[in-house]
């Protein structure tokens, strides 16, 4: 009866957010959600699901007598800090980790090279098993594919000729001259969420309940750009909209209010899944900003226990991310797939696949370059398209028990 509730609720989740997802794109969503809002509720839902099949198992009849020897909990039970808890930990957890990147894909001079190094960190105090406040600050590199290889057009201002094409390889192609002008765009994205919990135990079937976990988040953005000099996102860029160049604006700098909900649709002794909704909008509007209304946030986050300390995992997104650089919303499609192994009792590592990058947007890296005033040398802006990136992610991380990542 539950697993039919559970998948019911998740079904009917998935068909309204995708009724809203055909809107045309008004706002946004950043990546960092998936992992400070859903595997916060992740743990919540897991631990109070587990219980209930403790407690069930408990008060079983055994050869006509009532029990109280609780069953052998499955093998993927997260410890919450006593049988009296069910569901988010309460009192101080925390988490942190450190991690390094190999990025794949057509990204030029920079294929070969890893990325620079980042930390993941969360501290959270629980008041009850159903609330909890949470603040996690997580750190993200990429090489973006195409930022610095193809051949694009090259514009002079009005008056002069067109001067063909460019190549921004290392080597010419075709007919145009490989100057490379080494535009480089290596970044690094930051993100602080601040973060309330809310455990919900809905409905009443054959003695259990559905756990549901709704999330408001404050979610800021900030990032770093090689191409800026100064360590900072102020990069020159072309408005889509009417071709003119824009300066002096962060282009990655951004923040969001947001309401997740979770729901769980699969819970076996070694499998779990849950579909996380999460409304979204900008704070204020910037750069070319245009229109801002809700966005929705998906997740479906799916996992499989192999044993106690080895948990695999896939986590498949539909998002929306919404950047000063962007008129509309750009239409993320991304992918997540890990495994995470845990080492003693406070560490784990955790190695990650992930590609994702707008669907809305195209091409990939670079349309084309622009000179708006001689010489071009020192007064060409990129326009640039979508910023697609493909990567393996290891990180290791120390933390509570209750809330490691297995």
């Amino acid at each position: 009866m539950l697993k039919s509730l559970t998948r019911a609720s998740a079904a009917l989740l998935l068909a309204v957010s995708f009724g809203f997802s055909v809107v045309p794109a008004k706002a946004d969503q950043s990546g960092a959600l998936a992992n400070g809002v859903v595997s916060g509720a992740n743990t919540a839902i897991r631990s109070a699901m587990d219980k209930q099949t403790q407690s069930k198992a408990a008060t079983k009849p055994q050869d006509g007598t009532q029990s109280t020897i609780a069953q052998v909990p499955p093998v993927n039970q997260q410890p919450v800090g006593g049988a009296a808890r069910a569901g988010l930990p309460t009192g101080f957890t925390y988490f942190a980790d450190a991690s390094v990147a190999y990025p794949w894909g057509n990204i030029g001079t920079a294929n070969g090279k890893w990325l620079q190094g980042g930390v993941d960190g969360m501290a959270s105090y629980g008041f009850s098993p159903t609330s909890r406040v949470v603040a996690s600050y997580y750190e993200l590199q990429h090489y973006p594919q195409g930022f610095n290889s193809g051949t694009v057009p090259f514009y002079l201002p009005p008056g002069f000729p067109n001067a063909g094409c460019q190549s921004l390889g290392v080597n010419a192609v075709g007919s145009c001259p490989g100057t490379n002008p080494q535009l480089d765009l290596t970044t690094k994205d930051r993100f602080l969420l601040l973060s309330y919990e809310q455990l919900f135990l809905i409905g009443n079937i054959g003695g259990r309940s559905l756990p549901i976990v709704v999330t408001p988040t404050y979610v800021a953005r900030w990032s770093t750009i090689n191409q800026s000099g100064n360590g900072t996102d102020v990069v020159p860029f072309v408005n889509p909209l009417n071709g003119q160049p824009v300066t002096g604006v962060a282009t990655r700098s951004a923040q969001y209010d947001s309401v997740a909900v979770t729901v769980p649709f699969l819970k076996t002794s070694r499998m779990f899944g849950t579909f996380t909704v999460a409304p979204t909008w900008l704070t204020h509007l910037n750069g070319v900003n245009q229109t801002n209304t809700a966005q929705l946030y998906q997740v479906l986050y799916l996992e499989y226990n192999v044993n106690k300390s080895l948990r695999l995992f896939l986590e498949p997104q539909s998002s929306r991310d919404y950047l000063p650089t962007d008129p509309y919303p750009e239409h993320l499609a991304a992918y997540f797939l890990g495994a995470t192994e845990r080492v003693g009792k406070y560490g784990f590592v955790q190695v990650v696949l992930n590609s994702g990058g707008p669907t809305n947007y195209s091409p990939y890296g670079v349309k084309y370059l622009q000179c708006y005033g001689l010489p071009c040398s020192g007064n060409t802006v990129p326009a640039i398209g979508g910023l697609k990136a493909t990567q393996l992610q290891v990180q290791f991380g120390v933390g509570s028990p209750v809330v490691l990542p297995i």
